[in-house]
């Protein structure tokens, strides 16, 4: 499955600064879309959307924090920056707290803008990278028979092959073969990859 490219997601009801970014952001070869509103971004969202949300605090209807709460509930892990007047900071500051990327006082000057942009991306394109990898250890995972996943567990949790043997009542011959196993289907060369790889599902 290809990966939708990055676009930087401008959520801001005054019109003067949607264009204003759109002219900043496209003349640094950015991919943008604008919204007027939260309410219409949330129309347009979906779960494979890529790059960053670059989001307004007071919107009249739904403000951008109730939109980063409602995005937050939704499982979105788009990095977000608050865009904030001067008197909105405590809110923001409290949006950080609250999982968002960023935040930027306006007026602001554009390499300010760009900077967190910049981060924010390397942030997305991070998640992204995790999200792969989660996703091939679970394909992995799917591959492993009932008593295989058994024996992983117990290797995981630390058990001797004798004390695996004991417990599901299976020869040590049989443990060993099939700890082979879940070591090749699950891609990994040793017992603290194996364990990373579990515990990055868990």
């Amino acid at each position: 499955m290809s990966e939708l490219p990055q676009t930087i997601f401008v959520v801001d009801d005054d019109e003067a600064m949607r264009d204003s970014m759109t002219w900043l952001l496209e003349g640094e070869g950015y991919r943008v879309a604008c919204f007027d509103s939260a309410e219409n971004f949330l129309v347009a969202r979906h779960d494979k959307m890529r790059g960053c949300l670059v989001l307004d605090v007071r919107m009249p209807e739904m403000s951008g924090l109730e939109l980063h709460e409602k995005l937050d509930t939704l499982g979105s892990e788009l990095p977000v920056i608050f865009v904030t007047g001067h008197g909105d900071v405590p809110m923001a500051v409290g949006a950080l707290q609250r999982g968002a990327c960023d935040f930027i006082e306006k007026p602001f000057h554009n390499e300010d803008l760009l900077s967190r942009i910049r981060r924010a991306l390397e942030l997305d394109s991070e998640i992204a990278a995790r999200r792969q990898r989660d996703s091939a250890i679970s394909l992995r995972m799917e591959q492993l028979t009932q008593r295989e996943r058994e024996v992983m567990t117990l290797v995981v949790a630390g058990k001797l092959n004798k004390q695996i043997a004991d417990e599901l009542d299976i020869s040590m011959k049989t443990v060993e073969a099939h700890r082979a196993r879940v070591m090749e289907k699950m891609g990994v060369r040793t017992l603290a990859e194996l364990v990373k790889a579990v515990m990055t599902l868990n």
